[in-house]
């Protein structure tokens, strides 16, 4: 895959942490599926994770789920840079090893940490999507910063509410 081809059948995730989630992770699941769905209904076929803990690893596990059940999809997971979960609790950082083994593309965006890596990778992610679909609590945040980012370059978001 070619990171110059016009990517017109991929959609990003963006979405909270679980800490900052109003509502309970089965029901923001089901919307992520839902969504998710709908998408590949409208002949989108590969989903760009940012790997972050909560939406963006749900998501991934909804995306892995689906294509081994036979849809004709990929998962690229878009990582800050290598390491980025080795302060996460065993399970996440389990969780997280598992999404990279199983995906069909990994992408590190960043060579390391800055304090402009997370925003880096956002950019990156939405400049190379046809939708974003995002998990929103109405706050500001990184997921504000990437839907906003999104309208700016006139990526369409498909929102949820978080």
């Amino acid at each position: 895959m070619k990171e110059n081809d016009k990517q017109t059948h991929w959609v990003c995730f963006t979405g909270h942490r679980p800490e900052k989630l109003t509502r309970s992770e089965r029901a923001i699941k089901n919307d992520l599926e839902k969504e998710i769905r709908r998408a590949i209904a409208d002949g989108l076929n590969v989903f760009i994770t940012g790997m972050a803990r909560g939406v963006d690893i749900w998501a991934a596990q909804i995306v892995l789920t689906l294509r081994d059940e036979g849809c004709p999809i990929k998962l690229m997971c878009a990582c800050p840079y290598d390491g980025f979960e080795k302060g996460w609790k065993q399970e996440w950082q389990a969780q997280y090893r598992t999404i990279l083994a199983a995906a069909d593309f990994v992408k590190y965006v960043c060579d390391g940490y800055s304090c402009s890596c997370f925003q880096v990778r956002n950019e990156w992610m939405v400049n190379h999507a046809a939708r974003v679909i995002a998990v929103f609590n109405g706050k500001k945040s990184g997921t504000k910063n990437t839907i906003d980012y999104a309208a700016k370059v006139g990526v369409p978001v498909a929102s949820i509410e978080g």
